[in-house]
């Protein structure tokens, strides 16, 4: 039995050493092996967390506990060899239940001496961590969720920001193209006052040229030849005066055309820049739950942290 293997005769402790030992059975998991690994005991806390009866543990070899990949490995063989010279094994580790379920126990595995100082047995000491493992999991997958959802948030801003610029950039040329239609009117706008300024003198001289009529047809009879001639003049005059008046409306159509597309880059302007805002909102608001899925990240981390 393990007690007889592992407790002094002569023993100092205030407390008895069966005490100690019966209330680590209570409350720990506990199996003891020979070297050979095969199960020598095993208290009720090992079989249940199994899934065994304690009987049936006693038929049972080490290896029967292992995933079938590690109890065929180097390391597996190496544990062995190191218990056998009395290296102590302390770790978290998998283990298969009778069901075929995997369970974590947080377990230490002591090289049992007999009064030679040999290794005679090995007992187990383990706690039953699949649950904490489990919790543990979880709160991990949703860590790997909330940093994969973090990352498409942020590279979502990151777009939306280049949209910005390319707006702020469609703006600026916009700008510039309104510019440009400006100078043209102001051209065309220097053309009418010049051709105004004909009209006005083609309007001067025919007032003048009609005040001569007025005078040339007092004297008709002999003198109407200069009658005629001024009036010839008045038709010349006229005619010049029709032909500005056309330059005049195509200059004015052009100017019109220029208004136009100055209204439209104007609407196109501020088209762009309302764009320009719902996209800044939409960049702040995507960083807003960028700033969000960082709390939570944290908190998750701090529950992880809590329970390793």
């Amino acid at each position: 039995m393990i007690l007889d293997n592992i407790i002094s005769h002569e023993s100092t402790q205030v407390l008895k050493e069966k005490s100690v030992l019966a209330a680590l059975e209570q409350s720990l998991a506990m199996i003891e092996f020979n070297i050979e690994g095969d199960v020598l005991w095993a208290n009720e806390n090992f079989a249940q967390a199994m899934g065994y009866q304690v009987a049936e543990l006693t038929m049972m070899h080490h290896r029967e506990f292992c995933l079938p990949e590690y109890a065929q490995s180097s390391k597996y063989r190496d544990l062995w060899h190191n218990l056998r010279n009395g290296v102590k094994f302390q770790e978290k580790i998998i283990r298969v239940g009778k069901n075929g379920r995997a369970l974590w126990l947080e377990a230490t595995y002591m090289p049992v001496y007999n009064d030679e100082g040999q290794v005679v047995a090995v007992l187990k000491v383990a706690t039953d961590i699949t649950s904490r493992e489990a919790a543990a999991t979880q709160v991990r997958n949703e860590l790997q969720q909330m940093a994969e959802n973090l990352l498409a948030r942020t590279e979502a801003g990151i777009q939306r920001s280049q949209q910005v610029a390319s707006t702020i950039e469609h703006v600026v040329k916009d700008n510039e193209n309104n510019l440009n239609s400006l100078m043209n009117l102001e051209r065309q706008t220097k053309v009418i006052r010049g051709i105004v300024q004909t009209i006005r003198d083609f309007a001067s001289q025919t007032n003048l040229l009609a005040l001569n009529a007025t005078i040339e047809a007092a004297h008709a009879g002999e003198h109407g030849r200069g009658f005629n001639v001024v009036a010839t003049e008045v038709r010349k005059l006229a005619q010049n005066v029709q032909e500005a008046i056309k330059e005049i409306q195509i200059t004015v159509n052009a100017i019109s055309e220029q208004v136009s597309q100055v209204s439209l880059g104007t609407t196109n302007s501020q088209k762009a820049i309302i764009n320009s805002q719902n996209q800044i909102q939409q960049a702040v608001d995507a960083f807003t739950d960028i700033g969000e899925a960082a709390e939570s990240l944290d908190a998750q981390a701090k529950t992880l942290s809590d329970l390793i």
